[in-house]
């Protein structure tokens, strides 16, 4: 990889952040857990990413089933937990 790629890979930003999220960031590398600030702030922001996926993800899922649910495509909980029994006796080794 030339210089350019790799400059192009990392674009330098500069955040503004508390004396407390500076101790925690210092603290993280510190700590052996990371070996840089900035690898800190990439940690928190692909969790950030995934909490916001897993998110948006629940929020189709539950839209999903508001829609069955007002399409009348409903199991009433004993049922749908003995199905779940009777799939795991199915796929258990005999």
């Amino acid at each position: 990889m030339d210089t350019f790629e790799h400059a192009c890979y990392y674009l330098p930003m500069n955040v503004r952040l508390t004396p407390q999220q500076r101790e925690f960031i210092k603290q993280q590398v510190a700590e052996g857990r990371y070996l840089s600030d900035a690898e800190v702030i990439r940690e928190g922001l692909r969790l950030l990413q995934e909490e916001i996926e897993w998110r948006a993800e629940v929020r189709r899922k539950v839209a999903d089933g508001i829609a069955q649910a007002k399409a009348g495509k409903l199991v009433d909980g004993p049922s749908a937990i003995a199905a779940v029994l009777d799939s795991l006796d199915d796929a258990s080794p005999k």
